[in-house]
């Protein structure tokens, strides 16, 4: 073979690995196109019940209102549905604290909704939440790293939060920030009103099936103080239907605190202490000392 024709020889290889390579590339942009896209929704829910819960009842004390969650999450993943027309859900993350990260009766509940991932940073003596910017930072950037979502709809306002929308814009995904209006001013940070791809804010009348104000029903003043045996009873009441709601594994994190209860586990047990018995037990000290020795009591014979 003379040199034209091994020359020849070169450029025919060359051109038919050009074609193999194009066929390729159009297979996989095929398949691209084939995939839908997908969105995820990221709830800060401090942000969400101060914001809403300023909004709708006044407040931003979550003992003084309720919030229904499970149709709140319906109406945003709803809410999604029509903004992200041609995507599917891959999930809500719901971001909260807790007392050494032990769910509440209402995290709890939420947990157990479809389509929804509790994540639980934790609750400091202030009643401040510590470390749910990072988990939401981490997961954002780990699913547009796996090019898991296309787009994020981030429910929050603190301005920690922009690093997390950095990151998974980093990776290619779209963040859009969606918020509650503020009776007034803003309630979400500037920086990371600039960083986002695009904004929406919900107004007063898509919150207000969500959101109601408590209404306090005080004990008899005239009813008879109760006896310790029987705050110690009810006591006891209370951790058979905690135990059953929350299951052996919370039990098995509860118990190194003894004699002690997180805050949170301690404030629903003096309310329901105080619904059962009809009499306030603000201030009586020894009463309150039966009523938790009732609660440890039968969840250590439950051990």
């Amino acid at each position: 073979m003379n040199q034209d024709q091994a020359d020849g020889h070169s450029f025919m290889e060359l051109g038919a690995r050009i074609d193999r390579t194009n066929e390729l590339l159009h297979r996989m942009l095929a398949e691209v196109a084939k995939t839908p896209s997908t969105h995820a929704i990221f709830v800060d829910a401090g942000y969400l019940y101060a914001a809403a819960g300023r909004l709708v009842a006044g407040t931003e004390d979550r003992r003084a209102f309720d919030l229904d969650a499970e149709g709140l999450i319906d109406a945003l993943i709803d809410k999604a549905r029509t903004i992200f027309a041609d995507s599917r859900l891959l999930r809500v993350y719901w971001y909260d604290g807790a007392r050494r990260r032990i769910h509440t009766l209402e995290q709890q509940s939420i947990a157990e909704l479809p389509d929804v991932k509790v994540r639980l940073g934790n609750l400091n003596a202030n009643n401040q939440q510590k470390g749910v910017d990072s988990l939401i930072r981490t997961d954002l950037e780990s699913l547009a790293r796996h090019r898991a979502i296309s787009d994020a709809a981030l429910i929050g306002g603190d301005e920690d939060l922009v690093s997390a929308v950095e990151a998974a814009q980093g990776y290619g995904a779209r963040v859009h920030l969606w918020g509650i209006e503020a009776a007034e001013g803003r309630n979400q940070a500037e920086p990371l009103l600039w960083e986002v791809d695009s904004q929406r804010t919900f107004e007063l009348d898509f919150f207000k099936p969500y959101v109601s104000r408590r209404t306090v029903t005080a004990p008899d003043a005239s009813a008879p103080r109760p006896g310790r045996d029987q705050v110690r009873f009810v006591g006891a009441q209370i951790a058979a239907t905690w135990l059953a709601a929350r299951g052996r594994e919370a039990l098995v994190e509860l118990l190194p605190g003894h004699p002690y209860l997180p805050g949170s586990v301690d404030q629903e047990l003096l309310v329901e202490a105080e619904r059962l018995l009809q009499y306030s037990l603000r201030g009586q000290a020894d009463l309150r000392r039966a009523l938790r020795d009732g609660f440890w009591d039968h969840l250590q014979t439950q051990y």
